[in-house]
């Protein structure tokens, strides 16, 4: 099983991606998360009042940090490598909902 890198529960943080046509989006981090020794980033977009989308979109990317610890991110664009990516999310998912419902 890949090891898991989940922010502080507690506090929400927030990242803002630029798109490729050239308007922003306020995500939430979801996880941090490897698959295959390679690390991945699951970010919840949220609306412009700040709330979770409701249509349960999510977006997953590459993820890694140069040696200044300055993150990048880069799109998944083989589909064998997004469907592990995909299944492992899918994982972190039951368990997270698991935890809630032990809370």
């Amino acid at each position: 099983m890949a090891d898991n890198h989940n922010t502080n529960e507690d506090e929400d943080i927030l990242v803002t991606l630029d798109l490729d046509d050239g308007s922003q989006v306020e995500c939430e981090i979801l996880t941090i998360f490897t698959v295959n020794e390679q690390d991945y980033i699951a970010l919840l977009p949220l609306t412009e009042a700040g709330e979770p989308n409701e249509d349960g979109e999510v977006y997953i990317y590459r993820y890694a940090e140069d040696s200044d610890g300055n993150p990048s991110l880069d799109n998944i664009l083989d589909d064998a490598e997004y469907e592990a990516v995909s299944d492992r999310f899918d994982e972190w998912l039951d368990e997270a909902e698991f935890n809630d419902m032990e809370d």
